[in-house]
């Protein structure tokens, strides 16, 4: 039997540049954060956004991949781990802890500057692919089913 599973799926908006940096083994890292939303309505009825920040870090072809195509605003899919680093603080002699989301794949979303609309990519630790994620068909749409009025109203939704 399995001891647990930590698996992470985020979809969100790239909140600035990634930091790319390169270990001393020269293993290449990318830093960034991630605004991820959900909507909910308040004891008053009222939808109310809330956004909640991940801190990610990724390593060799999918920093790669990050740091080519990767900016502020760009929305990503993401699957990952959690993870928890700890250290010691030089200038405090404390222990710090941060917490991240360690990125396993990722896809880009969306159209995006170098990217056509609809152009999307996806990098793992198996390598790169780009794809076209969306095809429109521009013809006359297709005719809508009838339903008849079932009677139910949006009052008769729980939420």
């Amino acid at each position: 039997m399995a001891k647990g599973v930590n698996k992470v799926f985020l979809l969100g908006n790239v909140g600035k540049d990634p930091e790319i940096r390169s270990t001393a083994g020269g293993t290449i890292v990318a830093s960034f954060s991630l605004a991820t939303a959900d909507r909910a309505k308040d004891q008053q009825g009222n939808w109310q956004d809330k956004t909640e920040w991940h801190n990610l870090v990724a390593f060799n072809r999918t920093a790669e991949i990050i740091r080519d195509y990767v900016k502020k605003g760009t929305q990503i899919f993401v699957e990952g781990k959690i993870q928890t680093r700890s250290w010691d603080d030089k200038e405090s002699g404390q222990k710090k802890y941060r917490t991240e989301i360690l990125v396993n794949e990722m896809s880009l979303l969306g159209g995006g500057p170098g990217r056509g609309e609809g152009a999307g990519a996806s990098a793992s630790s198996g390598g790169y692919s780009r794809s076209n994620t969306s095809s429109f068909d521009q013809r006359t749409p297709a005719a809508q089913p009838d339903y008849a009025d079932q009677g139910i109203t949006d009052d008769d939704i729980p939420f």
